[in-house]
C-alpha cells in the first residue's frame, strides 16, 4: 500500500489517497489548503485506521457500502471507495489496518 499526495489547481489543492497493491484507491481525503495539513491527515488515517471504533459504516443512495475513518475529535479524515457488499468492505478495512500504517507517501 502507498499514499499518493496530490496537488491540484483547486482552492484547497492538497488531497491524498491510500492505494492498495492492485492500484485501487481504498481511502481518499477531503481537500486541504496546506501541504502540512494533508500530511497530518495522512498520519491521522494511519493512526485511526487501527481503532475499530473510528470506523463509521455508511450506505449510499444506490445501495453501495462505504466507510469513513474518524479522528478522535469525530472529524472524518478519510472516506472509502464504494463496495458491492460487506465482505468487500471488510476486506478493504483489513487491508488498511494491515498495510496502512507503514504506507510510504509519494508526491
Amino acid at each position: 500500500m502507498k499514499v499518493v499526495l496530490k496537488v491540484s489547481e483547486a482552492n484547497e489543492p492538497f488531497s491524498f489517497s491510500f492505494i492498495n497493491g492492485e492500484g485501487k484507491s481504498v481511502v481518499r481525503s477531503e481537500n486541504y489548503k496546506a501541504r502540512k495539513s494533508a500530511l497530518n491527515g495522512i498520519e491521522s488515517v494511519k493512526k485511526n485506521s487501527q481503532v475499530d471504533g473510528r470506523y463509521e459504516f455508511k450506505e449510499a443512495k444506490n445501495g453501495k457500502l462505504f466507510f469513513n475513518i474518524k479522528a478522535s475529535n469525530g472529524q472524518v479524515v478519510g472516506t472509502s471507495m464504494m463496495f458491492d457488499g460487506e465482505a468487500k468492505r471488510d476486506a478493504a478495512i483489513a487491508e488498511l489496518k494491515k498495510d496502512g500504517p507503514g504506507a510510504a507517501v509519494e508526491e
